[in-house]
């Protein structure tokens, strides 16, 4: 059992899968159709550099995570290199990240089952699935890395099939033809936008303080998943292309469905709607892990509520976490938004894997006697390389991400001075704020009832302003009298 409580139990055959299955999310069979209507059939090209700049990185979550197996992944790095401000903001912008990922498997889940289907309500099967999978994690992390094994290989043995029956298609057209219609731009844009189809090794980083034998489990489980998700992607990307057109493939809500039945008819169309819903399904169950165990690292280090540290008596997990966690889950899915919800959880690995490379340079520097059992090759090129590629990423996400990016980053901001003011003094503050609302309700209603402020208003207001003032008064009493009690 690690230090923090927390028990591990994932081998490099869980971790692996981990990784693989929190990658292979719904994104991969719903968005693939709007990426090749950017990049056209160059979308064989955009993928695998998806992969490499995602490697990049992973080559430091690797080094990092076998150096400091510690519950909180990302977080955890940056409260080792920098501390304070950046620390915080790194596991804001994880949490937040992993919360819109469970978000866009959950929605993406429901839009794969629409599609044979039509009639379902999409938010309502996404927050059911969020359900399910918040009751698993709760039942122990053993007991997810199972789930999660059996999902992923019965999901590899499918893409499996498609590839090789894609393979032997001939539509006709011959041997693939290359073509970017928007050239470059078109490519990045792309690239951009189903960038999110490896956000997965990221789980086995958060989840590093349950994994057995961390400094050679975690840098191979990483690097494997990074290296078979290329080779995954890449596969379905041709065979996906050489058959339909990206035009064609670009007005599809299950893109790999519809090729599905092009080339093994409805027998097709079944077999790959059923691994669309086992890889949004999997991508879940991983992103809820991710998510919680974050929020458990925040909470133990006083940024989020001590209730976030509860740690399950017989399950061995911070139970409390998995559920408020998967509860802003539940909030995003009610919307039923798929794209915008892809673009942002962009935005925040893409914050993540930032600050992920900057801590391992920081630490090199900092600690340079600190053992490495994993190391970057070709230091410091390859973290570099991380991080430009990164923000270059950035420049082609929509305005409309970035913009609520920043709005995520001031209440990042707010939350973490509020956390350092601490507890007492804010509720003092707001039971100061709470006796004024009180005083000056009572005060209105006095006016109003003597007549001395002439408003012609319906007679149910005094009573309202009385009960308001009743209770901002109760509030703002209790608030400043209760003995304190630290809880962050």
């Amino acid at each position: 059992m690690d230090k923090s409580g927390l028990r591990r139990e994932l081998g490099l055959l869980h971790a692996t899968m981990f990784g693989i299955g929190g990658a292979i999310c719904a994104g991969v069979f719903v968005m693939l159709g709007h990426a090749t209507s950017l990049a056209g059939t160059a979308i064989v090209i955009a993928l695998p550099l998806c992969g490499i700049i995602n490697l990049f990185t992973m080559c430091s979550y690797a080094e990092l995570g076998a150096a400091i197996p510690s519950a909180g992944g990302e977080y955890t790095f940056a409260k080792v290199a920098y501390g304070g401000l950046v620390a915080f903001l790194t596991g804001w912008f994880e949490w937040i990240s992993n919360t819109f990922y469970a978000t866009l498997s959950s929605v993406g889940f429901a839009y794969i089952v629409s599609y044979i289907v039509p009639t379902i309500n999409v938010p309502l099967i996404a927050i059911i699935m969020i359900i399910i999978f918040t009751v698993i994690n709760i039942r122990g992390v053993k007991e997810a890395g199972t789930a999660e094994t059996m999902m992923v290989v019965v999901l590899l043995i499918i893409l499996a099939i498609y590839v090789l029956v894609g393979w032997s298609y001939r539509s006709g057209t011959g041997a693939l033809q290359l073509s970017a219609p928007r050239g470059f731009l078109g490519i990045a844009e792309a690239t951009a936008y189903i960038f999110v189809v490896y956000l997965g090794a990221e789980a086995i980083a958060v989840t590093q303080a349950e994994i057995k034998n961390p400094s050679k489990t975690i840098p191979r489980a990483i690097i494997l998943s990074a290296i078979a998700l290329i080779a995954v992607y890449t596969l379905i990307a041709y065979v996906t292309v050489r058959a339909v057109s990206p035009e064609i493939l670009g007005k599809e809500v299950s893109p790999l469905a519809y090729v599905a039945g092009q080339t093994m008819g409805s027998l097709g169309v079944i077999l790959v709607t059923v691994g669309g819903m086992i890889a949004a399904l999997s991508s879940l169950n991983t992103s809820i892990v991710a998510q919680s165990r974050v929020a458990y690292a925040l909470s133990r280090d006083g940024y989020f509520p001590t209730a976030f540290l509860k740690i399950h008596r017989r399950f061995g997990v911070p139970h409390v976490a998995v559920i408020l966690s998967s509860l802003f889950t539940i909030a995003l899915a009610a919307t039923g938004v798929i794209q915008f919800v892809g673009y942002a959880t962009d935005f925040g690995f893409i914050i993540g894997f930032t600050l992920v490379n900057l801590s391992l340079m920081k630490l090199r520097q900092k600690k340079p006697n600190l053992e490495r059992p994993f190391k970057v090759p070709l230091y410091p090129f390859t973290p570099i390389a991380g991080i430009v590629t990164s923000v270059m990423l950035l420049l082609f996400i929509g305005m409309n991400v970035l913009t609520l990016g920043a709005g995520l980053g001031v209440l990042a901001l707010l939350a973490y001075y509020l956390s350092m003011v601490g507890h007492y003094r804010i509720r003092v503050a707001f039971g100061g704020m709470s006796l004024g609302i009180g005083v000056f309700a009572a005060l209105l209603a006095y006016l109003i009832e003597t007549g001395l402020l002439p408003l012609v208003t319906p007679p149910v207001l005094f009573y309202v302003l009385i009960f308001v003032s009743a209770v901002s008064i109760l509030a703002g009493v209790l608030n400043v009298t209760t003995p304190t009690r630290n809880i962050f």
